[in-house]
């Protein structure tokens, strides 16, 4: 009969059947317990795990004791602790002690750099619609600075100087404007409004400044083969590089895009191709026809070095981003020409790959 290991708040336990043949009961104190669950949090092997199975071939309970057998499925409810020495006392502080562990541990880089990145499209959401509401405010003064400026330039000139005439000097114009005359106190608050805008572009920069430094260590493979910002983005979108890595190059192709899938599957539309990913140069380059199979090919290396960095893996960005490369080269070769639109109530042929 096939042994599992099986472990449990308050033990581990080597079980055949609906019998347990072996045990290693945790030490009835809940600052110890709470240390070996949050290990088992992490994803680490106990000693106790170790030291039921030894040489024996058993099956496992849970992925991360895979290096211990072939995980499988296993009714274990019939184990339960004893009242006297683990009773639900000392669960409840076990539970609490462990929340306090766990919550006190240092943040991994990539949760960091998830936050960054969505702090920077708050940021950059917000600076366009303040850059909107200026242009609209400040036009009704200066109409044509708009010609001669933009973004952070554009609001600091109005910061720094207000009134048009202090602008177009500044830009050594020979114009007459056709807008309208402002009041002093006008100005004042539209140029206090430009200056939280131009303090809001300095903000972003710092903070892309920190997004380009901090996500190449943590993600060499994906920066080489994407590029820093498209690499910070897409762990973002997965909720961390943990879960990115577990993710298959189907679901990474369409990262981005769950709108349009959510629409495809309520209102029969096309699915979408590609996601965030479109964002990659090889992609939104592409003519339409080849921008699909080339997103596939793009997500399937993306997928490998995500695995490559969650897991330590070494460096192989280039080597994946030459076989990238490599596959375009391809698909480009193989299909020079837009498809043929198939005749009204005939389907397309299927094109070999």
């Amino acid at each position: 009969m096939v042994s599992f290991l099986v472990t449990k708040w308050f033990g581990s336990f080597l079980c055949e059947g609906s019998r347990v043949i072996d045990s290693r009961v945790f030490p009835p104190e809940a600052e110890e317990i709470a240390q070996r669950l949050a290990r088992v949090q992490r994803g680490e092997v106990l000693e106790e795990e170790k030291d039921l199975v030894g040489e024996r071939k058993v099956r496992v309970s849970e992925q991360r004791q895979s290096l211990l057998g072939r995980p499988g499925l296993f009714d274990s409810s019939f184990i339960s602790p004893d009242e006297s020495t683990h009773g639900p006392e000392l669960m409840h502080e076990v539970m609490v002690r462990l929340g306090r562990l766990r919550t006190g541990e240092p943040l991994a880089r990539d949760r960091n750099l998830v936050q960054a990145i969505r702090g920077l499209d708050d940021l950059i959401e917000t600076c366009n619609l303040m850059n909107e509401r200026l242009h609209e405010w400040y036009g009704l003064h200066f109409p044509e600075l708009a010609d001669h400026a933009r973004e952070r330039r554009y609001a600091q000139l109005i910061a720094e100087h207000g009134g048009r005439e202090g602008v177009i000097e500044e830009l050594g114009l020979d114009l007459e404007s056709m807008g309208a005359d402002m009041d002093d106190e006008d100005l004042e608050s539209i140029k206090g409004m430009a200056q939280s805008l131009v303090d809001l572009y300095d903000r972003r920069a710092v903070l892309e400044s920190y997004i380009a430094d901090n996500i190449e260590p943590v993600a060499p493979n994906l920066c080489a083969l994407l590029n820093p910002n498209l690499a910070a983005r897409m762990i973002s979108l997965a909720g961390g590089l943990g879960r990115l890595s577990g993710l298959p190059a189907s679901t990474l192709q369409l990262l981005g895009a769950e709108k349009a899938m959510f629409r495809h599957l309520r209102s029969n539309k096309k699915p979408p191709k590609h996601g965030i990913i479109y964002q990659h140069p090889s992609v939104h380059r592409a003519p339409y026809w080849q921008r699909g199979n080339i997103s596939r090919a793009l997500a399937s290396k993306a997928a490998i070095a995500a695995r490559l960095d969650n897991y330590g893996g070494g460096f192989r960005g280039d080597e994946l981003l030459e076989q990238f490369e490599s596959r375009v080269e391809d698909i480009k070769r193989r299909y020079p020409d837009p498809p043929k639109k198939a005749a009204k109530g005939k389907r397309p042929r299927k094109r070999r790959r």
